[in-house]
């Protein structure tokens, strides 16, 4: 297409070897290209193709028109140029290693370039012109003051890049002839614009992240950054004061201009800049100070954004008058030809009336042709029409564009939005009327290959032409010289605007100017006004300061009367009848931990922040009588210990005052300040919590605060292990109904039958059980919570979690008993025992419920009437066992008829012998079932000396249980006696189902 073909012959003629700078024509065009395709793939494409390697003036043209595209460029150039980051690499340090001094500049620049994609490619957010707003620089550098410390020195690396090319440049222009007038110059200058307009921006990022890592990290760590800020600063304002001094730069780009260095009164240089410019660091402000500083910010900002849009307002207005000019010598030379060819078709009409006599014959078939050449020639004047149209547009909207810029200079808000819809207009203008222009250029040529050959065929037919026709076109001639004359008188009329839009712009550039100058005095006023707030500010902080460690002192000599009055007690003979319970110890070694923690923390604080001791007091008040606390307490606790134990808890003790003491010393010094650590406090007080730990009785291996959500648990599970219970009992009904019948099925039907009945009594036992409990916790709770009841009746609940466990246990095991008697791989014995236990259980469920309840309570009624029915029911398993036991086992009758005296001697031998066998074996099994009660006794808690040494039963349940927690009182941790056998009436009572 024609767009692409001036697209590819635009990067031809931008890029080449001749020692003039790039146009600017081509380079927009360029850049109108890239946005076009949406990339730069044919830019690449084109530029790969270019010899590098073998100019250096090829190559520096080349990294300028690179330059434009990555700031100008569509969003996704930066991408496609990523992908040739190593070529970039690789032309860099190839003239690196040669003496050529645009070799030189190229090494340098490809370096500045390599590292703008790697900036822009790592923070997306900043566009590649670094046109980004203050809320894009504050997102991008994030909260994280390491992010943000890492993007002020990848800003200043960029920079560094920036100011080495420029002051290469500048060093080579004064040790040669070149100036900044000759094409030679202006070659190495050219790509200084976009070197200016870059370092305006990193300079505005370098100040902002200063405030922002100066607001947040001491002075000194940022000592560095304020030297290379100072040292940058110097580079750029020397170029920047080049640069201005060059005729080549004033007419295309508006320099801006930095803030003066302060001196000392004795003429010394003072490198302060950083804080002439952003103030201290770390000082105290008001509102008013906050607003005055904020409106110094805002008022450097417009001032810099209005110098920017003041210099692209005069950029384009060159441009536009340079187009101008351009179309007035086109309409000029258009004037010329028109009057050439009124010269000739003046002479063609005399030469026309001489032969017009001899050539009647042929004068049809020539005024056909003339009619032909007549359409074209008005084609012709169409073509001009556009163009004087197209031209009278764009001066209409060069005047839009104007009087859109001077309503720019308003406000700062409206300035950045007119000032977008200013870019792209122009931008759009541009490319309409290059395009245009192009187009017409390109007609014109056309048209005028035409008239030449038509002008060659009436010269070979102007023998026919009549006078007519040739009046005809004078009329045509006539009528375009009135359009141009109109058309010039329209040009003078828009040049006229022109010249009062430029003079409106000076009138509002002078009253800039005085507003400058009056917010600089009110400027100076209140940074006076700043300097002796901050002085004040400072010495109230150095009287605060002292305040808070006096009375950090006072309060650490309080704490430190307060331990030795505890160290005191330990020596007190008094003291030595005071006793204490390990429980107590370790909730006081506990509580003291805690405040060790606090105490750290609050540590922590005041060393960040000295100006506020209030949290390291509170931590040091309350550790004091804590750490006081746990240490009389413990050598009370070691009076009941065992010796070793008590030895070990007296030293710790003693060891936790002196390591208290000796930290409570080193606060009360600056120079000890510092090193203070209650590392080794802690550690003695570890050892004092595991020595009460240990010294705890056994049982206490749940935690307290877990009991109340224990009982819930165990309750829970022993009901859903009954349900459990009577789903396998039904389970195994069927199953028995499908395998079995006759005398089998009985017996098991009567079985399972009785299981069933014991479950759903244990099942009424439970939840009675489960009432009752609730009735005396909300009975004897008062206004503590549930948990802190159980808490404080420890062992009680201990007893109602051992006897739930017991019944869930023991009603699974029957349910397996009876699963194994149905399938005849168990012993009817086995279901038997399982009854005694479960009846045995029940009764320490019942016992441990009952020892809270009141007497008069109907729960408890309840609850002694679900026990009597359990034993009832469990009396009904061992009855139904035995029974179907007799019907099934058959009865071998003794014939002893036929044997002799000998035989009959020889048999009650052998029998005795199994007696005896079977005997020893009853014996054995005795004692390991009473081995196997006592090893029961001591997991349970249960003193020894407290099971009675018949059948291994504790004492009788007439005689109250104590709820104290001493431990020498009978627990219900206990394993419960064994019920009695039950009464199993005779066999001809039970009546067959």
């Amino acid at each position: 297409s024609v767009q692409h073909c001036v697209y590819t012959v635009s990067i031809s003629k931008a890029i080449n070897s001749t020692e003039t700078p790039v146009k600017e024509k081509h380079a927009r065009r360029i850049i109108l290209g890239t946005h076009r395709e949406k990339g730069a793939y044919t830019f690449w494409s084109y530029a790969l193709g270019f010899p590098l390697a073998s100019s250096s003036i090829l190559s520096w043209k080349f990294c300028h028109v690179l330059h434009k595209v990555l700031r100008d460029g569509h969003r996704n150039v930066l991408q496609d140029c990523m992908r040739h980051h190593s070529s970039l690499v690789e032309i860099g340090k190839l003239w690196a290693h040669l003496h050529d001094k645009y070799g030189q500049l190229v090494a340098l620049y490809t370096k500045l370039l390599c590292t703008k994609m790697e900036f822009h490619v790592k923070h997306m957010e900043i566009p590649p012109n670094l046109e980004a707003t203050d809320e894009v620089l504050e997102r991008t550098a994030g909260t994280d003051i390491n992010n943000v410390f890492q993007l002020t020195v990848e800003v200043f690396d960029y920079m560094d890049t920036e100011l080495r090319l420029a002051e290469t440049v500048l060093r080579q222009l004064n040790t040669s002839i070149a100036i900044s007038t000759l094409t030679s110059g202006q070659c190495r200058l050219a790509p200084l614009i976009q070197v200016i307009q870059d370092c305006s921006h990193l300079y505005h990022f370098t100040v902002k992240l200063l405030f922002k890592l100066h607001a947040c990290l001491p002075a000194d760590t940022l000592q560095g950054h304020r030297d290379r800020f100072h040292d940058q600063f110097h580079s750029l304002k020397t170029f920047f004061n080049k640069a201005r001094d060059m005729l080549y730069f004033k007419r295309l780009i508006q320099i801006p201009k930095l803030p003066d260095v302060r001196t000392q009164s004795d003429g010394g240089e003072q490198m302060d800049i950083f804080d002439q410019t952003f103030g201290p660091p770390n000082g105290g402000f008001d509102d008013r100070d906050l607003q005055i500083e904020s409106l110094k910010r805002d008022l450097e900002l417009l001032r810099a954004e209005l110098e920017r849009v003041k210099a692209e307002a005069q950029r384009y207005i060159t441009q536009l008058k340079s187009q101008i000019n351009s179309l007035e010598a086109e309409l000029e030379e258009q004037r010329a030809q028109k009057q050439r060819a009124l010269v000739e078709n003046e002479q063609l009409r005399m030469e026309l009336e001489a032969i017009s006599c001899n050539n009647a014959a042929a004068s049809l078939l020539c005024a056909e042709r003339a009619q032909a050449t007549e359409q074209r020639y008005n084609k012709l004047k169409e073509k001009h029409t556009e163009l004087v149209t197209s031209h009278a547009e764009l001066l209409r909207k060069s005047a839009d564009t104007v009087k859109m810029l001077s309503a720019t200079q308003q406000t700062q808000d409206e300035v950045e939005r007119t000032k977008q819809q200013l870019s792209f207009e122009v931008d759009r203008i541009k490319q309409e009327a290059d395009m245009k222009l192009e187009e017409q250029k390109f007609e014109m040529e056309k048209l005028r290959r035409e008239l030449e050959e038509k002008l060659a065929e009436i010269s070979r037919i102007k023998a026919t032409l009549q006078s007519s026709e040739q009046v005809s076109v004078h009329t045509s001639m006539t009528a375009l010289q009135a359009e141009k004359e109109r058309l010039m008188r329209s040009v003078s009329e828009k040049e006229a605007e022109l010249s009062s839009l430029r003079q409106a712009a000076q009138v509002q550039q002078s009253s800039l100017q005085q507003e400058r100058e009056r917010n600089s005095r009110e400027l100076g006023e209140l940074q006076g006004k700043l300097q002796d707030k901050a002085s004040q500010e400072e010495l109230l902080k150095q009287k605060l300061l002292e305040e808070q460690f006096a009375l950090l002192q006072g309060t650490v000599t309080e704490a430190e009367n307060i331990i030795q009055d505890a160290v005191a007690k330990l020596d007190d003979p008094l003291h030595i009848r005071c006793t204490s319970s390990p429980d107590y110890l370790v909730s006081r070694a506990e509580s003291t931990l805690t405040s060790i923690d606090k105490l750290k923390k609050g540590h922590a604080e005041y060393l960040t922040n000295m100006n506020d001791a209030g949290a390291l007091l509170r931590a040091l008040t309350q550790f004091s009588h804590l750490a006081a606390d746990t240490i009389v307490n413990g050598s009370a606790t070691a009076h009941m210990a065992p010796t070793d134990h008590a030895d070990k808890l007296t030293e710790n003790c003693r060891t936790c005052a002196t390591e208290s003491l000796q930290f409570l010393k080193d606060l009360k010094t600056k120079i000890t300040l510092q090193k203070a650590d209650p590392a080794f406090i802690r550690v003695i007080v570890q050892k004092i919590l595991h020595l009460g730990q240990e010294l705890r009785p056994k049982s206490m291996d749940i935690r307290q605060d877990e009991l109340g959500d224990l009982v819930d648990k165990e309750m829970a599970a022993t009901s859903a292990a009954i349900e459990e219970a009577v789903r396998r009992i039904d389970e195994m009904m069927n199953q028995a109904r499908k395998d079995t019948s006759g005398m089998k099925l009985e017996v098991n039907e009567r079985i399972l039958n009785s299981c069933t009945d014991l479950m759903k009594a244990i099942r009424m036992l439970v939840v009675a059980s489960t009432d009752l409990q609730k009735e005396i916790v909300e009975g004897g709770r008062g206004a503590a919570t549930i948990k802190e009841f159980y808490a404080r009746n420890s062992r009680w609940t201990e007893g109602l979690i051992s006897a739930a466990k017991a019944v869930g246990w023991g009603a699974t095991e029957m349910v397996e008993s009876a699963d194994k008697v149905v399938l005849h791989t168990g012993k009817y014995e086995e279901l038997i025992v399982c009854s005694h236990e479960i009846a045995a259980s029940t009764a320490q469920l019942v016992a441990a419920s009952k020892v809270k309840a009141d007497r008069n309570s109907k729960k408890l009624s309840t609850l002694q009437q679900a026990s009597r029915l359990v034993n009832e029911m469990a009396a009904n398993v061992v009855a139904s066992t035995k029974t179907g036991q007799e019907h099934l086992e058959e009865k071998d009758t003794m014939d002893f008829s036929g044997m002799s005296l000998i035989k009959l001697k020889k048999e009650e031998m052998e029998s005795q012998v199994k007696v005896l066998e079977l005997e020893s074996q009853l014996e054995n099994e005795r004692l390991r079932l009473g081995e196997l009660r006592k090893k029961h006794y001591v997991l349970a808690g249960v003193p020894l000396d407290q099971v009675s040494e018949g059948n291994g039963e504790t004492f009788s349940t007439t005689h109250p249980v104590s709820m104290s927690p001493k431990p020498t009182k009978p627990t219900l941790m206990k394993k419960p006696a064994l019920a009695q056998k039950p009464n199993i009436p005779p066999k001809t009572m039970v009546s067959p189902r």
